[in-house]
């Protein structure tokens, strides 16, 4: 049977939880039920209600077609659900809750689901994690998979394993003819994919599932490899048919890694999906004829958001449109890379026969022509077209970047505005376009002079208002400052640790002028600023071996005040600043600013921030600061050392600071290994003055600056006085590191593994 026969089987139990919230008219209410009862009146269905899973186990025993089995409402901890039933086209096996989404799976808790013709909806797991690798997977166990199969309005929200490194599924699509939809998926913080479809034998392949109107939304930077919000298949398979739709889904901050979809199959489609500011494209990773058609990749301006990227055989993107993306290199808003002659199955396969038409483009900064090309993929696109597009943008005049032969790509009616420069002449017109919104909301670039160019999108755009549950609150994901009631304190013995320890999400502590010491560490639990009321009045002093500990959820904002290492022990490692010891899945911020920190002297090895293997940062700013004696290091980001990819943070800022008598690093920032997958490290390093620093004998790395794989770095209008070298170890995946009007006193040498940074303006006058 084919997966639309098997859809219109299921037309009575196609109408959504909306009924209840007033979208359909009444005569529609009124034609369902009769339909409902008439289809009921023909069947011997049962329904059954169970409050536990020995119940829910006996009556999946016992289950004919047609009968729906009734989860209770309520907390199903620890519970581990298993589905073998076999129902028919027209009368299924139907497991649900008794009232969706008040049924909860906590705990260590799973769902299997396999037979024929089983559909569930209304779950919701939460609070919890899976004591398996899979959440919720359409098999039993190997060989024994569901088909036709449905999953329907369910939720998975923030259901992840408390160590971030180990690998597990949200969802696991085996079998064939399975569909998936008008699910909730949000907060997937652990390594692994989100949403995959797995083509582990035959029984898996030609699988023809439908993937559609689900909302996939907050997925943070995972800081490695594994972040992928979907795959469809894995590159051991990946010139065999998946066959897979994936249609109408909505995409919110999908920002795993810089694949949201890895396409590793053949013959999927990707149709009339919206992409809203996700970092990273839809990429066809592996895997020939595939089709990307009539889908939005909306940007807004976030950093690393980028459309589709394509490598392999006969695939297509078609019809889309590209809003204002900002990604570069492999997240543009179109890449066609290059790909090695003979590939293994697991790298990249040359681009031949692509098609890439009918596409526009509105302020996105970068398509990629041959991206990747190096000493081993040589082998440029062929075969290939691209036409019929438009491209404009209002502030930017090149934003092509070609980085090899483009001979095998032909170009013709594509369009340009004025204003940006073709990329041949041949197969680009440049005219005058003006932006117009359409009904929608969107905004497009129109000429009269363009013909039979651009996207022309006629479906509904998949928003999160007809995506997912209509039930379930959408979360709020974001580590949010100051947006929660102010607490103002007098100095005292630990008077800042109680406010802590009574303070919520977004609170302000203010300190007045005075001494804060404290005898216990401040745990800091959630979005924290602690802010002096007038600046650099009010002092914080420890005695304990670690002042701040930011733990799992946590986020710390120091504003204006002064911090002093002289009450604590006389112990060698301390430390101001750190994350938790253990795995935080819930990645951390700290932004220090206007604060004046001196005198972390008391025993060797007393870092500012000191933080742990498995724990990441979206930001860590310092702006505006003076650090004055410190025994150790100010940030040594360089836990992850597997080298592996895997690095401690995403975004670092050290701007407008003075650094004096460091025995230690001013920052380590590491990342290792040559996994292309990731978005940073990312370091702005500008207008900073060191003096003295680097040179302790503990300084195992020798520096006072040490970058190691990092992807962006921009140092700029900087000092580096009496002090240890630089030292760079720069990565082969194109990093670009700029410095500029650097003063080195007395003349040492920035020291590298390779020349393939920007040097200007260096200087060596002693200040």
């Amino acid at each position: 049977m084919s997966t639309s026969k098997y859809f219109e089987n299921m037309k009575f139990r196609n109408v959504r939880s909306s009924i209840l919230n007033g979208r359909m008219n009444f005569i529609s209410m009124i034609l369902f039920a009769t339909l409902l009862t008439l289809n009921s009146g023909c069947s011997n269905s049962n329904q059954i209600l169970v409050s536990d899973v020995n119940e829910l186990n006996q009556a999946i025993k016992d289950a004919k077609p047609g009968d729906k089995i009734v989860l209770k409402n309520g907390n199903w901890k620890d519970a581990e659900l298993l589905i073998n039933a076999k129902g028919t086209p027209e009368d299924p096996i139907i497991i649900t809750a008794q009232e969706k989404g008040k049924v909860f799976l906590t705990g260590l808790s799973n769902l299997r689901i396999s037979g024929e013709y089983v559909e569930v909806s209304g779950l919701v797991f939460k609070d919890g994690y899976t004591p398996t690798s899979e959440v919720i997977s359409f098999r039993e166990k190997k060989g024994v998979y569901a088909n036709h199969c449905r999953l329907t309005e369910c939720v998975i929200d923030n259901f992840n394993n408390p160590e971030r490194e180990n690998t597990e599924l949200w969802v696991a699509l085996y079998g064939k003819n399975n569909r998936v939809d008008h699910c909730y998926f949000t907060g997937k913080r652990s390594n692994g994919v989100t949403f995959a479809i797995r083509m582990v034998d035959e029984a898996c392949r030609n699988n023809n599932h439908q993937i559609d109107h689900n909302y996939f939304g907050y997925r943070q930077n995972l800081g490695s490899n594994g972040g992928e919000t979907m795959r469809l298949g894995t590159s051991h398979y990946s010139l065999s048919t998946c066959g897979a739709n994936v249609e109408a889904n909505y995409f919110e901050y999908c920002d795993g890694e810089h694949e949201i979809i890895s396409n590793k199959s053949c013959g999927n489609t990707f149709k009339n999906n919206t992409f809203f500011k996700c970092r990273g494209t839809l990429t066809f990773r592996h895997g020939h004829d595939n089709t990307a058609e009539g889908n939005f990749f909306i940007g807004n301006g976030k950093d690393h958001t980028g459309g589709i990227r394509i490598i392999n055989e006969r695939n297509k993107a078609i019809n889309n449109y590209f809003y204002n993306l900002k990604g570069y290199r492999f997240r543009g808003a179109l890449v066609i890379m290059n790909g090695i002659y003979n590939s293994p199955i697991n790298r990249y396969n040359q681009v031949i026969g692509g098609v890439f038409s009918n596409n526009t483009f509105v302020n996105c900064d970068h398509v990629q022509l041959c991206a990747g090309s190096d000493s081993e993929r040589t082998a440029p696109p062929i075969d290939s077209k691209i036409e019929n597009n438009v491209f404009y943008h209002d502030s930017k005049d090149n934003i092509f970047t070609v980085y090899d032969d483009i001979s095998g790509i032909s170009f013709s009616n594509n369009y340009i505005n004025t204003g940006v420069k073709p990329l041949l002449k041949d197969g680009f017109t440049v005219v005058d376009m003006k932006l117009v919104e359409n009904e929608s909301g969107f905004l497009f670039p129109v000429s009269d002079q363009i013909k039979n160019a651009g996207c022309s999108l006629s479906s509904p755009v998949a928003t999160k208002e007809n995506t997912g549950v209509t039930w379930y609150p959408i979360v709020n994901e974001e580590l949010t400052f100051d947006n929660g009631k102010v607490i103002k304190i007098e100095p005292g013995l630990n008077s800042l640790f109680d406010a802590v320890e009574s303070s919520e999400p977004g609170d302000i502590i203010i300190l007045a002028k005075g001494e804060y010491v404290n005898s216990k560490v401040l745990s800091i639990k959630h979005p924290l600023t602690i802010k002096s009321e007038k600046e650099k009045e009010a002092s914080i002093l420890s005695e304990k071996n670690n002042m701040f500990q930011i733990e799992n959820g946590g986020a710390l904002k120091l504003i204006g005040v002064k911090i002093s290492g002289s009450e604590s022990p006389d112990m060698a490692g301390n430390s101001i600043i750190s994350t938790s010891k253990y795995s935080m899945n819930r990645n951390y911020k700290l932004i220090v600013e206007n604060c004046d920190i001196e005198d972390l002297t008391v025993n060797h090895s007393f870092d500012f921030l000191r933080i742990y293997k498995s724990t990441f940062a979206d930001s860590i700013v310092f702006r505006n600061c003076n650090f004055l004696n410190v025994s150790g290091n100010i940030a040594s980001l360089d836990k992850e050392t597997d080298d592996l990819g895997i690095y401690n943070a995403e975004y670092v800022v050290y701007e407008n600071c003075t650094f004096k008598n460091i025995g230690g690093v001013i920052l380590n920032l590491y990342r290792g290994g040559t996994d292309e997958s990731t978005f940073g490290p990312i370091l702005k390093f500008v207008n900073n003055k060191v003096f003295n620093s680097g040179k302790n004998k503990r300084n195992k790395i020798g520096c006072s600056l040490y970058l190691h794989g990092v992807q962006w770095a921009k140092i700029d209008s900087c000092n580096f006085i009496d002090s240890a070298p630089i030292k760079l170890n720069l990565s082969k995946d194109e990093p670009i590191i700029k410095f500029s009007n650097i003063n080195i006193y007395p003349k040492v040498s920035i020291i590298s593994n390779s020349n393939e940074f920007s040097l200007i303006n260096l200087t060596h006058k002693k200040q």
